[in-house]
Order: structure tokens, then C-alpha cells, then sequence
């Protein structure tokens, strides 16, 4: 019997109140009053929760009988709320090994609520279910705008962030974008985060920033790498990207003596379009030839074959490596290990799935802000492991220094097997 009292008292305290309830209080302090009440309850049975989670077994149960631990009364905890101070009774077991998780020694409650929230939203958990998660768990209740109003605050870091100061040299940098949807001026449209990653001396990745936008442009661009630039970036050595739209145009204008290498596997992709699929084998076999060629110059010559033999019939598929030769063939000028890290935009494309995997439940955006909130703390869950050089750090480090000599700006740290 009480077991069964228990469980209704996790109820939600505001489940059965009538509409004209709160009509009662005749003053904003009684009002305060009695939220502080619920807060004091909700508080207190997330505690009880918590300490049954920790035993084992819920209050009253047999199968505390012998267990080697049990509830040892309660300890009264002065906390701040929005309207005051509320006591709270914290529970405490016979051992002493009970510590909250929602309400540390020595730590307010807030805080870790907000945490626990924004822990939940960069995994990417509307507001709506980190409400109906938190009742469900603890059955205090927290609304969507009150969850909105705890994500907010990593606006700050955001700006924070996007404005940090970078290195002066980075050997390699991915650029590109990936699309969400988005409510702006009453519609709902597709905007683009553009993502740039780098390679730093140290031979670590890290991002170096996030920027929104509805169309490419080559202005667009340039204003990306000018931010770059005005947060230190002096020189990058090469510049990775898809055939995105400005871009290379916008590398030259800002740093001009950096190489460009668009995607292999996104002009391999684009190209197959165009092909037949009776076509598509043989196609490939000869395409191959040109982007697995020993040096630039084999390069040429097979695509000349691959040309003749494919053009007449196929003219818009040559059209592209054409247009776009020697930004495709740039890799082909370096050695085997540097090759397989800038012939594609794989790194920068798996960072890109892995935002999707905490953005996929969102089917849109209220607004940029949500956005911005929502991509960060992404960023921050999929690049938390980004602490390692990369693969043959230390053979890539050489080459640089080789291919590079008065740009790449290597220190002897960064050559450390141990590094």
C-alpha cells in the first residue's frame, strides 16, 4: 500500500489543477509562494528518485532487507530559487556513498539542470522531449521555454567561439557546407552551414568556424576567409573543397599563394551522371587511369585517350575536367601519404554526417539562432575526440617542410613521434 501512495505522489503536481485555480491567489507573492512549493516537491522527489536508483530498490521494498545499505533519514540543504531561498530535505543512506547527480555537495541544482538540458539538446532532443524526458525521469516538469531560455546561454559561447583567435599558418583546410532547414520572414527555406576545418603545425584538425547562408557566391566566400584572416590566419598552404560556387576565385583573391584541390569523389560522382548505364563500366575503367595516374603529366595523357574516345558521345561529362583540370590535378604534384588526405573532402563530410546524426530529429528550425545553438554544441559532441594527429604525422610533417620550406612554419615539437 505504500508503495502504491508513492508512485502517485510522482504525479505531476499541475496535472488535475482546474483552469480557475490560480485565481485564488490574490497576491504575486502567494503565487511565488506556492511555485516555490512545486519546485521544493519536484526537487525533492528527483532526490528520492535518485537515491533509489543508487540503493537498488524503492522505498519500502523487500528487497532492501539484507542489501548492506539502507535510507538513513534526511539532511536539510539551504538552495536559491527565482523567488528566494527554498529548504530542501536530502535524503541520505546509512553508508554515506549517496551523492546527487541533480543536486551535488557543495552545488546548486540550477546549474546542473541546465546541464543535464544542454546535454540533451546537443544530441539533438527537441525542447519538447527534453521536457517530456525530464517529467518522465524525475517527474518535475520544465517547459519548452524555459529549455529555450537554458540553451540560450550557449549564444555567448557561440559568439565566443566564432570569434577566437587562429594560428597564423594551416597546412591543409576542408571547406564545406551542409543544408537545414529553416523558418525565415514566416517560410520555411533550406540554409546553408558552411564549415571550414584545418590542419594546424601541431598536425591536430580543428574547426575553425561556422557560417550561415542561403546562396553561394564568390562574395560569400571572400567574406569567410577575410573572418579567417581577421582572426589571424596569415597563410594556408592547401585548400580542399566540392566545386562550390566562388570558392576557388575567393581562395585566390584572399590567399593567393595557396593550392586548390577540388574533390576527386565529387567530380567522379558529377561525371557519372552523364554517362549511359550500358556506358558506365567501360567509362570508369578508362576514367580511372586519369585520377590513379603516377604524376600529372600521365594524367593528361590519359585523360587526352579518355577524351577521344568518350568525348563526341559524352561532351558534357569532359566538359568539367576541362573547365577545371588544374585545381583537380593539384594532389598528383605531391607525395602518396598527402595525396590520400586532400584528393577529397571525406574529413570535413564526416564531420558533416555526424551533425546530421544530432540534427536529424529537428525536421526545422524556429530560427537562425536555434540553428547556430543547435550546430554548435554538435560540433562540440563530434569533435570531442579530436585530441591526435593525424595518421603518418610525423612522415606528413617532413613533406611539408620539403614541399614548403619557408611557409609551413613546423617546430621541432611538431615532428615528435610522441607528439
Amino acid at each position: 500500500m505504500k508503495e502504491k501512495k508513492e508512485k502517485v505522489e510522482g504525479r505531476s503536481l499541475l496535472e488535475h489543477v482546474p483552469e480557475d485555480f490560480f485565481d485564488s491567489f490574490r497576491t504575486m507573492g502567494e503565487l511565488n509562494s506556492f511555485m516555490d512549493g512545486l519546485f521544493k516537491r519536484g526537487i525533492e522527489k528527483m532526490l528520492e528518485a535518485e537515491l533509489s536508483d543508487h540503493l537498488g530498490y524503492t522505498k519500502y521494498a523487500s528487497e532492501g532487507k539484507g542489501s548492506g545499505n539502507s535510507r538513513n533519514g534526511k539532511g536539510r540543504k539551504l538552495l536559491k530559487s527565482q523567488n528566494g531561498q527554498v529548504v530542501l530535505e536530502v535524503p541520505r543512506d546509512r553508508n554515506s556513498t549517496f551523492e546527487p547527480i541533480v543536486l551535488p555537495k557543495r552545488q546548486g541544482v540550477v546549474d546542473k539542470i541546465e546541464s543535464i538540458v544542454i546535454s540533451l539538446y546537443a544530441r539533438g532532443m527537441s525542447v519538447e522531449d527534453i521536457s517530456a524526458q525530464i517529467k518522465d525521469i524525475y517527474g518535475v516538469s520544465i517547459s519548452p521555454s524555459s529549455i529555450s531560455n537554458i540553451t540560450d546561454q550557449v549564444l555567448g559561447d557561440v559568439d565566443e567561439w566564432q570569434k577566437r583567435p587562429l594560428d597564423t599558418t594551416y597546412l591543409i583546410v576542408w571547406l564545406d557546407g551542409i543544408s537545414i532547414k529553416v523558418r525565415s520572414n514566416g517560410k520555411i527555406v533550406n540554409k546553408s552551414v558552411y564549415l571550414v576545418i584545418g590542419l594546424n603545425t601541431l598536425g591536430r584538425k580543428e574547426v575553425l568556424g561556422m557560417w550561415m547562408h542561403e546562396t553561394e557566391s564568390a562574395s560569400f566566400w571572400m567574406n569567410v576567409l577575410n573572418d579567417l584572416k581577421m582572426r589571424g590566419v596569415q597563410d594556408v598552404l592547401i585548400a580542399c573543397s566540392d566545386n562550390l560556387k566562388g570558392l576557388t576565385q575567393a581562395i585566390k583573391a584572399i590567399f593567393p599563394q595557396t593550392v586548390t584541390q577540388l574533390c576527386i569523389v565529387h567530380q567522379i560522382r558529377n561525371t557519372v551522371r552523364y554517362i549511359a548505364s550500358k556506358d558506365k563500366k567501360p567509362f570508369m575503367k578508362d576514367l580511372k587511369t586519369v585520377y590513379n595516374a603516377v604524376n600529372e603529366q600521365i594524367a593528361q595523357e590519359q585523360f587526352n585517350i579518355l577524351e577521344s574516345k568518350w568525348g563526341d558521345k559524352y561532351p558534357y561529362a569532359m566538359k568539367s575536367w576541362i573547365t577545371n583540370w588544374n585545381e583537380l590535378t593539384s594532389f598528383l604534384k605531391y607525395p602518396l601519404e598527402l595525396r590520400r588526405i586532400i584528393y577529397t573532402t571525406n574529413i570535413i563530410e564526416n564531420l558533416n554526417r555526424n551533425i546530421r546524426k544530432f540534427t536529424k530529429n529537428k525536421t526545422m528550425f524556429p530560427d537562425d539562432d536555434a540553428l547556430r545553438k543547435a550546430v554548435y554544441l554538435a560540433l562540440k559532441e563530434a569533435t570531442f575526440k579530436w585530441t591526435n594527429v593525424i595518421v603518418n604525422w610525423p612522415l606528413i610533417a617532413n613533406q611539408f617542410s620539403i614541399l614548403f620550406p619557408d611557409r609551413a612554419n613546423l617546430s621541432f615539437v611538431s615532428l615528435d613521434m610522441k607528439t
